[in-house]
């Protein structure tokens, strides 16, 4: 590492530490030309991620649009944020691990569903009403035959 006030290349770490949840280090370094000290910190390089929408307009991934979706489906259900909050984050994990540059809304979606399938069999409705745009009462009744022929009921599920 080149020093900020000499240009010496040569420095050594005094102290390094973890920062936002082992998600980057802080090292402290000293000059070994001037004896200067400073602060460097080190973090995973991520890829942006575009989201290509049904439309075919592109965005930057956001895991808050992913968690709002989910909290708005989890309405007065006896599901903790906390959980939500791990599930967007383990979406954002499985997306940024693909090493794609670009991944579909729909895929999104379905990784969503998934999830809520298993977590929640309203909450999984109500998000699947959405985001499959489900236009009357027979297409809700086969969603909802599907999940009831797959077994997946209270009894049976079992939360992440």
């Amino acid at each position: 590492m080149k020093c900020p006030y000499c240009g010496y290349a040569e420095c050594k770490v005094t102290d390094s530490r973890p920062i936002d949840d082992n998600a980057g280090i802080r090292r402290r370094r000293e000059c070994q030309g001037c004896g200067g000290r400073f602060t460097t910190f080190e973090t995973v390089e991520t890829l942006p991620v575009v989201v290509v929408k049904k439309d075919g307009s592109r965005e930057s991934f956001d895991r808050d649009k992913v968690l709002l979706g989910m909290m708005r489906a989890c309405e007065k259900r006896k599901i903790p944020v906390a959980l939500l909050e791990r599930i967007a984050s383990e979406i954002q994990s499985d997306i940024q691990n693909a090493m794609e540059r670009e991944i579909s809304s729909i895929d999104i979606g379905e990784r969503v569903m998934a999830r809520l399938r298993i977590l929640d069999q309203v909450a999984y409705v109500r998000f699947a009403s959405v985001y499959k745009q489900f236009e009357d009462i027979d297409t809700i009744m086969e969603e909802l035959n599907r999940l009831k022929a797959d077994g997946l009921d209270a009894k049976n599920r079992k939360l992440p």
